[in-house]
């Protein structure tokens, strides 16, 4: 078990999720932390998973479609997402995201140890 409390995001090498896509991961007990820069134009398809999300825009602006409804998200929207619920989105300007994923997202632990 890793015993430090204070970490850096330079340590955390980025990893491309998707084309426009580079994500820091950070995994804790129970959560998966994804923060993301996130190209204008850059799209992720429509997709669900067993997880709850919570998703942030901490700069720009984001369009997110869930189960078909598609809004706008800045630095003052968010949404939760329930697990299984389809959903997907673009980029509409360059951007910073937040993604809290519960459980821990596994997949994207191994994508992140495969491009490390």
């Amino acid at each position: 078990m890793d015993t430090n409390i204070f970490k850096k995001f330079s340590d955390i090498k980025p990893v491309e999720m998707s084309a426009g896509y580079m994500a820091q991961l950070i995994h804790t007990g129970v959560n998966t932390l994804n923060f993301l820069e996130v190209k204008a134009g850059a799209v992720s398809a429509i997709h669900t998973h067993i997880h709850h999300q919570c998703a942030f825009v901490l700069e720009g602006q984001f369009e997110l479609t869930v189960n078909g409804e598609s809004q706008i998200l800045d630095t003052n929207t968010f949404a939760i997402i329930p697990p299984n619920i389809p959903h997907g989105g673009r980029a509409i300007t360059d951007c910073k995201l937040l993604d809290i994923f519960n459980p821990i997202r596994e997949d994207l632990q191994e994508l992140q140890e495969k491009q490390v």
